[in-house]
């Protein structure tokens, strides 16, 4: 029952997919971190879903790479999104360590996180583009899993910034020990998924996840002297592109061999 609960807080909090009310209790969100991959399920679930569809009805590339950019957008409610965009403007700032933590607290969105956002979905909606083959699809959709795995393994292990915030209300009451095993465990059956999907795009993709979460443990407690809430967001946006990118580059060069 506890995992029951653990899950809808999962759900409720970073998903907009109807889940039974639950009352917002740290007994309750014990193991949401933990459980947090299972929304990239269905986000990969239904992308897939959506690839079948545009191979049957022969769907352009144009439309099928916008809709690939809206499904996790429309799933997230664009929480991680929001991050990315807080976390740029922090940086882009320059401002001291105390500043840039404030900043990324303001509601309001900067021109720097304006132009990234325009340039991120650009660069995302043409790899989409390039994607061709089930195979592929297969790698991008359990990629989901694993960005979320490696975020919530993030959470749970890394210091964080500040000792309040979204992020501390599920840091606090997790079962640490428990959700680094569930999480680790997501990540390894991810990892064979991609790998079994498409073995030269499932390691490449696999790699730049993890020197994604490499780079974003160095950059963020060098900037922000550890994680945040919207931190996190940065670091799946990050993630899910560099998965999509490798995956897609490796194909090509293989093709072209």
């Amino acid at each position: 029952m506890k995992l029951v609960k653990s899950l809808a807080c999962a759900f409720l909090m970073y998903s907009r997919i109807p889940m039974p009310q639950v009352e917002w209790k740290e007994e309750n969100r014990r193991y949401s971190l933990a459980l947090f991959p299972f929304v990239g399920i269905v986000i990969g679930a239904l992308f897939i879903l959506w690839t079948y569809l545009c191979g049957i009805l022969d769907i352009g590339k144009w439309l099928y790479a916008a809709v690939c950019c809206v499904i996790p957008i429309v799933i997230t409610g664009g929480i991680h999104a929001d991050g990315f965009c807080d976390a740029i403007d922090a940086k882009s700032s320059y401002s001291p360590r105390e500043k840039k933590l404030e900043i990324m607290s303001d509601p309001h969105v900067g021109s720097f996180a304006v132009i990234y956002t325009i340039l991120y979905f650009l660069l995302q909606f043409a790899l989409f583009t390039e994607l061709d083959g089930m195979s592929t699809a297969l790698v991008s959709a359990f990629g989901y899993v694993l960005s979320r795995g490696l975020s919530g393994l993030a959470a749970v292990t890394f210091r964080c910034a500040k000792k309040d915030g979204t992020l501390q209300s599920f840091v606090k009451p997790a079962h640490k020990r428990n959700s680094i095993i569930i999480l680790t465990s997501e990540i390894i059956l991810s990892i064979i998924g991609m790998v079994l999907s498409s073995p030269v795009s499932g390691i490449s993709a696999a790699a730049a996840a993890g020197i994604s979460l490499l780079l974003y443990r160095l950059s963020s407690y060098k900037i922000f002297g550890g994680i945040t809430g919207d931190t996190e967001g940065h670091f799946l946006q990050i993630c899910e592109l560099a998965e999509l990118g490798a995956a897609i580059l490796a194909t090509l060069i293989q093709e072209a061999i």
